[in-house]
């Protein structure tokens, strides 16, 4: 069954890899390593990983011993940066066509896909990495 909720693949990749990121907070961690655990290509995450090396939110490490590791403290990340770091300003339309086909305040959902919305931003604005930190 397909989700309602649409995000990115690369926008919903880079957020399970800082997650994984987090939890290995010591360490470098590889490409492959996520990849596998994730199930995904490690040519695609790759990619996503080096667009969050250059917003800043990951530092990447050369060498044999060498991947990823966050930049910052898991504790001042939030889901809301990562997916802006990915797929740009949160902005997302009222409208499903994206083209506002209904007349104005004549939704066919009403204000569903605009309150969805908002909550998927207030959710992200609010979850930092460091809630999914096993103590």
């Amino acid at each position: 069954m397909n989700s309602v909720l649409k995000i990115s693949e690369a926008a919903s990749l880079a957020l399970h890899s800082m997650i994984i990121l987090a939890r290995q907070q010591d360490e470098p961690v590889s490409v492959k390593y996520m990849a596998e655990e994730l199930g995904v290509s490690a040519n695609h995450l790759s990619k996503v990983m080096q667009r969050l090396v250059k917003t800043g939110l990951v530092i990447s490490i050369k060498g044999n011993r060498g991947g990823f590791k966050l930049a910052a403290n898991a504790e001042e990340v939030f889901f809301l940066d990562i997916y802006e770091a990915i797929d740009g300003k949160f902005n997302p339309s009222g409208c499903l066509l994206s083209s506002n086909a209904c007349e104005p305040d004549k939704c066919i959902l009403g204000d569903l896909v605009r309150s969805v919305n908002n909550q998927v931003k207030e959710h992200f604005r609010n979850t930092k990495l460091s809630s999914f930190i096993k103590n």
